[in-house]
């Protein structure tokens, strides 16, 4: 190449940029990409027009061999100098952080230092920051129940404050004014909604059981009888003692704590993990059943029964020498 030729290259990649209101394109370049596949990529979401010029740039600049993997923004049009930029450097590189159904704050704690390389306890920090937890619009001693379960993409550096206020946002992002209206129906506020829907979320196994779980929830409540749900006893432990347990033993059912819907009536003082949307749901349209009581069974669907003396008779039929079922009275 001409060093005329090569001097207007590097003009053309300073000199051009995206216009005016450029919509902004989102790529992933995946781990060990060639150049070849980048420009590709760059070219195919019209982020780049020219991938030889590119590449040529790349290699003019010896940014070959160091771009890289990730999920970027760029808008189209974006000057291939600015690009390169961006690529070797990290720049504006988004990755994917996970949240599943179901888990605690501390849980969540636990997949950010895994996944961000983000202290755990900087992490609880922030879920428990009153800055983080008005500025979300929320009103609650923490942000337990309101980390929504969903895929987000952030920085690599996004900070624990950040995090768990795009985590709270989306949680309550959720609350529709037709939700809004449903709960005023329901005589129940959000934060009631929430706890229930956190229940509903760590006894439910399978999808179609949930409306029937929360059905009974509401039956109970109704009727003034105590939850007695296994994951509120499970919690109220682990925020005392710090020890997760994956199963219960008859002295648990005894542990003091507000969390125990054995020993108090009605709700928890909060929530006990993130609900996802299809827990919610289930709380804000309950079932219509006329069901009281559940058992688990090993395969993690439940019986359901109306009165106690049927409860008994479900228990009994599914108790084996190798399956202990704890039952709801």
């Amino acid at each position: 190449m001409t060093r005329s030729r090569l001097a207007a290259l590097l003009l053309l990649a300073a000199c051009r940029g995206p216009g005016p209101g450029a919509p902004v394109e989102q790529l992933t370049i995946p781990p060990g990409s060639s150049l070849q596949a980048v420009a590709d990529t760059l070219v195919a979401h019209g982020v780049i027009a020219h991938p030889t010029w590119f590449r040529w740039l790349a290699r003019i600049r010896r940014s070959d061999r160091r771009l890289q993997a990730g999920i970027y923004e760029f808008p189209r049009g974006e000057r291939s100098w600015d690009v390169l930029d961006a690529l070797v450097v990290g720049r504006g590189k988004l990755v994917r952080f996970t949240v599943p159904e179901g888990l605690t704050t501390r849980e969540v704690a636990g997949v950010a230092e895994r996944e961000l390389a983000m202290p755990a306890d900087s992490f609880l920090a922030a879920a428990r920051d009153t800055a983080v937890i008005h500025g979300a619009g929320l009103d609650a001693p923490s942000l337990e129940g309101f980390l929504f379960p969903e895929t987000y993409l952030v920085p690599p550096t996004v900070t624990a404050s950040d995090l768990a206020a795009i985590l709270a946002r989306a949680a309550v992002t959720t609350w529709t004014p037709a939700r809004d209206a449903r709960l005023n129906s329901l005589d129940m506020t959000r934060m009631q909604a929430v706890t229930l829907a956190s229940i509903v979320e760590g006894e439910a196994r399978v999808e179609d059981e949930r409306a029937i779980i929360a059905g009974v929830y509401h039956n109970r409540l109704k009727l003034g009888m105590a939850l007695q749900a296994d994951p509120t006893v499970a919690y109220g432990i682990e925020l005392t003692t710090g020890v997760r347990k994956s199963r219960l033993y008859e002295r648990d059912y005894r542990f003091p704590s507000p969390y125990n819907t054995y020993l108090h009536p009605g709700l928890p003082p909060g929530p006990i993990n993130s609900p996802g949307a299809a827990s919610l749901e289930a709380v804000l349209y309950p079932a219509d059943i006329p069901y009281l009581f559940f058992v688990a069974g090993p395969d993690g669907r439940h019986l359901f029964s109306r009165t106690y003396r049927e409860h008994l008779r479900a228990i009994r039929g599914l108790r084996a020498p190798t399956v202990r079922v704890k039952s709801q009275k």
